[in-house]
């Protein structure tokens, strides 16, 4: 008798011939998150198993942030032939419990004597004859034992709900243009879920920005690695683009024109690491930069396709998401980035693309954006 982590998939299982494919990716990316904690994962029979690892919570927060997972339940695996022994430590696992409770079973091994309703009825009818504080509810119960029949007899308690979504490194690259703000690493999350590796780009306007606001952003980028794995962060010296953008370009048309030359270097970092897409954090209507007619313009000026996986949604709704992959309070702290250098007083809200690209005309673009991308200092997390 050992314990062992139970790990179930989700989206996997609909994958056809393929699926081999998507499975040692997930094991690959499970036996990454567990490495520095001793565990030895392996696949069986429909669950993947974590067993030998020296830190049972520890590794269940690992395991929970791997795309790819549905949900991860803590087990005792034992032999099968002794179903006395079985329903012993049913009782063992129950006893800290009272109210209501209900066993399910699932009984892979088809030629297990007893069926998945007869080992409900029997496990169930021997802890409530030992354990009179629980009741039987097989409807709504407060507690569930789980008993699945396989090679080994395996039996749970607790379920821990995982992130879900594709194992990553299953649907391409992409490049996520990461602030310092809450929208960006969301939208990042969003599409790495979908089983998308990234790199990030970041924008850092020196003395305009500070040392700090550029570390909050590495810090952002190393809360995301914990779901996505190691990835590069492109940091690009913007202040004489942005000091260019001011000086000679219509005060109102700034901004539009700092994310256009925004895409195009984050258009050429990504080529040049593999991505074939961008990501930004836009929510539509949510800023003056960010009105149909203003997001037309930004990609007016790459061929990628564009990721904005935010761009439907309240700013409630992604703070609620922030919060919920851990990166709200980092992207909280009072570091401005460098989208708040050079704020017009009026942007543009209906920009025209043509007045946009007269503005441009003023601006050395090839020398500038050529000194940005050989100042970019690269910077590897995860």
């Amino acid at each position: 008798m050992r314990d062992i982590l139970l790990v179930r998939y989700g989206e996997v299982f609909l994958k056809g011939q393929n699926r081999p494919f998507f499975m040692k990716k997930l094991t690959d990316h499970i036996k990454q998150a567990v490495r520095d904690v001793g565990g030895r994962v392996w696949l069986s029979e429909g669950r993947i198993y974590v067993s030998d690892f020296s830190d049972l919570e520890t590794c269940i927060r690992r395991v929970t942030k791997v795309f790819g997972v549905h949900s991860v339940s803590p087990a005792v695996e034992m032999e099968k032939d002794d179903f006395e022994a079985i329903c012993a430590q049913a009782v063992e696992m129950m006893r800290p419990f009272s109210g209501s409770f209900k066993v399910l079973a699932r009984r892979s091994d088809k030629r297990y004597p007893l069926d998945s309703p007869a080992i409900m009825r029997e496990a169930g009818g021997y802890i409530l004859e030992r354990l009179p504080q629980l009741t039987v509810d097989v409807n709504n119960p407060e507690h569930t034992l789980m008993i699945e029949i396989r090679d080994h007899a395996y039996l749970s308690v607790e379920r821990f709900p995982a992130v879900e979504g594709m194992p990553m490194g299953t649907n391409g690259k992409a490049c996520l243009l990461l602030s310092g703000g809450i929208d960006s690493p969301v939208a990042g999350f969003m599409i790495a879920k979908r089983g998308v590796e990234l790199c990030c780009v970041h924008y850092h306007s020196f003395p305009y920005t500070s040392e700090r606001a550029r570390e909050k952003v590495l810090d952002l980028a190393r809360l995301l690695s914990e779901y996505c794995g190691r990835m590069r962060v492109f940091v690009v010296p913007f202040t004489e683009i942005q000091m260019q953008i001011h000086q000679k370009c219509p005060e109102n048309y700034t901004t539009l024109i700092m994310r256009r030359y925004m895409m195009r270097i984050a258009q050429i970092l990504a080529e040049r690491d593999g991505a074939q897409a961008l990501i930004t954090g836009e929510s539509i209507g949510q800023v003056a930069s960010q009105t149909m007619e203003a997001l037309g313009c930004t990609d007016d000026v790459v061929s990628m396709p564009v990721f904005r996986p935010c761009i439907g949604m309240d700013k409630s709704e992604i703070i609620e998401r922030a919060v919920r992959i851990g990166t709200f309070e980092t992207s909280s702290l009072p570091y401005e980035d460098c989208c708040t250098v050079f704020t017009p007083k009026h942007p543009a809200t209906h920009p025209r693309k043509a007045l946009i690209a007269k503005a441009e005309e003023a601006l050395d673009s090839e020398a500038l954006i050529q000194a940005a991308i050989d100042g970019t200092e690269v910077v590897e997390v995860g």
